[in-house]
C-alpha cells in the first residue's frame, strides 16, 4: 500500500537510523538475482537492512482500524470515491485520462514484486529521478508502456528489449506477479495515465534500504546482459530447487497408535541447522492423517514448540494429499513431503509427531543437517496453524489473525485452507476471499501492506478455480464448483520478506459474496523470529484438528448463475443403454450423493430434462473430474453441445484428488416442453453426476 507522503517521510527518517554497514558490497540486479532461491538468507536478520513496503490500490477510505471506512472495498474497479494512488498529478479534462502517482521513494531500493489483475492505461517507471519526477535530466527510464505488462511480464519484456532470449519458465512470472528485482540507487517515480472508470488493480512491492547503502541502478540496456549467468542461474534453482549446503539425509522412522506421540533429535548437541525435511506416512484414512496429526518442531529446548501445524497442512497441502512443488516446499504424488526451509538452532532441535487420529499412523523420512554458526542475527523458523471452523461468512467482514508477534524477525509467506460450504456454482457468488491482507509493522496504524483481495495476495486474480504451482506461490486444491468447497491456496514471501524490529501483525480478512453458514478458514504463517520474540499462538487442540465435513445444501441461483433454474441428476432418473448407473455417497456433493455411471465405449445416458420456455438456453452440467473419470460427448436433444473450452468432447478426468467442477456449454436453441440430455462415452470411465442449471445467455 503506499502511505501519505508525510508518513512515508517519517518512516523513512526511521530507517536511516540504522546506518549502512561501512565497505559492504554493491547491490546489483546480480546480488538480488542471487538472493531468489536463497533460502537460508532468510535465517538470518537481513545486512543490510531493509523495509519491505507495497504499494497498491487498496481503498483510501481505509485508515486505521477503529476508524470508519476500514474495509471499505474499491481498490481498482474503476470509479472510486477516493482514487487509489499516492496523489493526483494531473486531473482528467476533456475526455483526456489523468495522471496518478503510484509511487514514490526516496533513497536507496528495488522493486522486487509487481501483480496486476490487469490494469489498463499507461505506466511510467524512473528510477533514480529528480525532485517531483523531474526525471528528464537525470533520471533512468525503466519502463513507459502498457502497466500489466510491467507488473506482471516486466522479466520478458526486459529481457527482450535487452536481446536475450530467456526460457526462464516460471522462475520469474508467476500467475500474475512478476519477481524480476529491479535496484535503484537514489530513488523511484512510477506514475499511472489512465481513466478511472477503468481496472487499475495494482500491487508493487518495495524493499527501501538504509541511507548509505551502496546500490547500483539498474540500466535496462546492460543489466540482463552482464547479470545474463545469474539471470538463467536462479531461473534453474528457483524451478529446481535443492538443499543448500546439506549433509547426508538422516533416516527416520516409526509407529504411532492413537493417542501417542513420536520424537526425534540428533544425536550432537551445539549450533546447527535443518536444511532439508522429508516425510512420509502411511494410515488408513490418509487424509484424516494429515489433517489430524500434529507436527511439532523445538529448537533449544522451548517448551511453546517454534512449529505447531497438522502435518499435511505445514508442507502446505491440506486437506488431502494435493501434489505441488515451490521453492520451499513439494508434495509428491505418492505422498513424500518435503521441506526446505532453511531450520538453525543454538544448542538443540526435537521433533515430534502426535497422532489424534482413530487410527494406527506409520512415519518414515530423513532429515538433513548441516553445521551453522549462531550469531545475534540468527533467527529460529517458525509456523504455527490456527483454523476458526463453523464461521458465518457474509455476517459481516472481519479481520482474521495470521500473526501477531512482539519481537525482532522476518515474515516470510503464508497458507490458507479453506472449507467455503457455499451452494451457488460460480466464483461470482461463492467467492470466500473478497477481503485484504493487512500487515502492520512496527507499531503501524495503517499498514505498509494493506492488499486488495485475497487472491491478490496469493498471486492470481478473479477468484479462478483452476490449480496451479509456482516457485513462491500456488493453489494446490480446489475441489468446486469453481470456489466452493475446499480450497488451499500458499505465498511464501521471499525476495519480498518483511523484515520487523520491534512487532508484526499480519491479517486477512473474511469477506465473502454472500451469506454462508459453516465456513472453516484455517491458516499458517511463515516466519523466522529472535528468541524470545513473543507470539499470539494459543496451542492447538484436537478438536482444531479436523477436516470440517461439506454439509447438506442445495444449488443457490446468485452471483453468475443469478436467475439459474437447477436440475439434481439424481430427480430426473437418468437411464443407461449400458453400464451400470447407481446413486452413491460424495463428499463434495450438494446433497453429498452423486449419480454414478460406470460408462463403455458408445453407451449413452440420456436424461430428460423439462424446459419451461423456448428461447435460446446456456447449459451447465456439474459434474466430478477423477483420475479415473471418463471422456464424453453431450448432446441436446440430439444436438452435439460444444463446451466453451476447445474441443468437442469433455473429459471427466482429474491429475489427483476428485473434483466438482462446472461443464459451461454454449448457447443452444430449444423448446419448452422435456428435452433429453445425452451423454455418449467416448472413453471409458467414471462419471459422477451433482446437478445440471440452465439459465438465459
Amino acid at each position: 500500500m503506499q502511505r501519505p507522503l508525510t508518513m512515508l517521510c517519517s518512516a523513512w527518517l526511521a530507517a536511516s537510523l540504522h546506518a549502512a554497514q561501512p565497505g559492504s558490497p554493491a547491490i546489483t540486479t546480480g546480488t538480488l538475482l542471487g538472493e531468489m532461491a536463497d533460502l537460508e538468507r532468510l535465517a538470518r536478520w537481513p545486512s543490510p537492512a531493509y523495509q519491505t513496503i507495497q504499494f497498491s490500490s487498496f481503498d483510501r477510505r481505509s485508515t486505521t482500524s477503529d476508524a470508519p471506512g476500514w474495509f471499505s472495498n474499491a481498490d481498482g474497479f474503476g470509479r472510486e470515491p477516493v482514487p487509489g494512488f499516492m496523489r493526483v498529478l494531473r486531473t482528467p479534462r476533456g475526455g483526456q485520462p489523468g495522471l496518478y502517482l503510484v509511487a514514490a521513494v526516496k533513497g536507496p531500493g528495488a522493486i522486487v514484486r509487481g501483480w496486476s489483475a490487469g490494469m489498463r492505461g499507461l505506466l511510467r517507471v524512473v528510477l533514480d529521478p529528480g525532485p517531483d519526477g523531474a526525471e528528464q535530466r537525470q533520471g533512468t527510464l525503466v519502463w513507459q508502456g502498457p502497466a500489466y505488462e510491467f507488473l506482471a511480464r516486466r522479466s520478458g519484456q526486459l529481457a527482450k528489449q535487452a536481446g536475450l532470449e530467456l526460457d526462464a519458465g516460471d522462475a520469474f512470472t508467476q500467475q500474475d506477479a512478476d519477481y524480476l528485482p529491479i535496484p535503484f540507487a537514489r530513488g523511484l517515480w512510477v506514475t499511472w495515465e489512465g481513466r478511472l472508470n477503468e481496472l487499475h488493480f495494482y500491487h508493487l512491492q518495495v524493499r527501501r534500504y538504509a541511507e548509505g547503502t551502496a546500490v547500483r541502478t539498474f540500466d535496462p540496456k546492460r543489466d540482463l546482459r552482464e547479470f545474463e549467468a545469474p539471470l538463467r542461474q536462479a531461473a534453474q534453482r528457483l524451478t529446481q530447487p535443492a538443499p543448500q549446503a546439506a549433509g547426508e539425509p538422516v533416516p527416520f522412522e516409526g509407529a504411532l497408535e492413537p493417542g501417542r506421540s513420536w520424537a526425534w533429535s540428533p544425536d550432537a548437541k551445539g549450533p546447527g541447522a535443518i536444511r532439508e525435511l522429508k516425510l512420509r506416512l502411511e494410515a488408513e484414512a490418509l487424509d484424516a492423517a494429515w489433517r489430524g496429526c500434529l507436527w511439532r518442531i523445538a529448537f533449544d529446548g522451548s517448551q511453546r514448540p517454534q512449529v505447531e501445524a497438522p502435518v499435511g497442512d505445514f508442507f502446505g497441502s491440506g486437506p488431502g494429499v494435493n501434489p505441488f512443488s515451490s521453492l520451499p516446499f513439494d508434495v509428491a504424488p505418492d505422498g513424500t513431503m518435503t521441506c526446505r526451509f532453511v531450520m538453525p538452532y543454538a544448542d538443540s532441535v526435537r521433533l515430534e509427531l502426535v497422532n489424534f487420529t482413530a487410527g494406527p499412523v506409520r512415519l518414515s523420512g530423513t532429515v538433513r543437517l548441516s553445521p551453522w554458526t549462531w550469531d545475534d542475527r540468527s533467527l529460529h523458523f517458525r509456523a504455527k496453524w490456527r483454523a476458526d471452523h463453523d464461521l458465518l461468512a457474509g455476517a459481516g467482514v472481519i479481520d482474521l489473525p495470521c500473526l501477531v508477534a512482539i519481537g525482532q524477525g522476518v515474515f516470510a509467506g503464508c497458507a490458507a485452507m479453506i472449507m467455503n460450504p457455499s451452494g451457488v456454482p460460480t466464483a461470482g457468488g461463492n467467492w470466500w476471499g473478497e477481503g485484504d491482507e493487512k500487515i502492520l509493522v512496527d507499531g503501524e496504524l495503517t499498514p505498509s501492506t494493506f492488499g486488495t483481495g485475497s487472491e491478490d495476495y496469493f498471486n492470481y486474480s478473479w477468484s479462478r478455480p483452476d490449480l496451479f504451482d509456482h516457485p513462491y506461490c500456488g493453489q494446490p486444491l480446489d475441489s468446486g464448483p469453481d470456489t466452493a468447497g475446499y480450497v488451499s491456496n500458499h505465498r511464501f514471501q521471499i525476495m519480498d520478506a518483511i523484515p520487523f524490529e520491534r512487532s508484526l501483525a499480519m491479517f486477512m480478512e473474511l469477506w465473502s459474496h454472500n451469506r454462508t453458514p459453516a465456513l472453516s478458514y484455517a491458516r499458517l504463517a511463515y516466519a523466522y523470529l529472535r528468541p524470545g520474540t513473543v507470539d499470539d499462538h494459543r496451542g492447538l487442540m484436537p478438536s482444531d484438528l479436523r477436516i470440517p465435513t461439506l454439509p447438506l445444501r442445495l444449488p443457490v441461483a446468485a452471483g453468475g448463475a443469478a436467475g439459474a433454474r437447477f436440475h439434481l441428476i439424481e430427480q430426473l432418473r437418468p437411464e443407461a443403454t449400458a453400464g451400470t448407473v447407481q446413486t452413491v455417497p460424495s463428499r463434495l456433493a450438494t446433497r453429498l450423493r452423486v449419480t454414478h455411471w460406470q460408462a463403455e465405449r458408445g453407451a449413452k445416458l440420456k436424461i430428460a430434462v423439462p424446459v419451461d420456455n423456448d428461447g435460446p438456453l446456456a447449459l451447465h452440467l456439474v459434474a466430478v473430474h477423477r483420475p479415473d473419470g471418463a471422456t464424453v460427448r453431450v448432446s441436446w436433444d440430439g444436438i452435439l453441445l460444444k463446451p466453451t473450452a476447445e474441443g468437442d468432447t469433455v473429459r471427466l478426468r482429474s491429475a489427483h484428488q476428485p473434483r466438482l467442477l462446472n461443464v459451461h456449454f454454449k448457447p443452444v436453441d430449444t423448446r419448452a416442453g422435456t428435452r433429453e440430455l445425452a451423454l455418449e462415452c467416448v472413453e471409458p470411465g467414471t462419471v459422477g453426476l451433482d446437478y445440471l442449471w440452465i439459465k438465459k445467455p
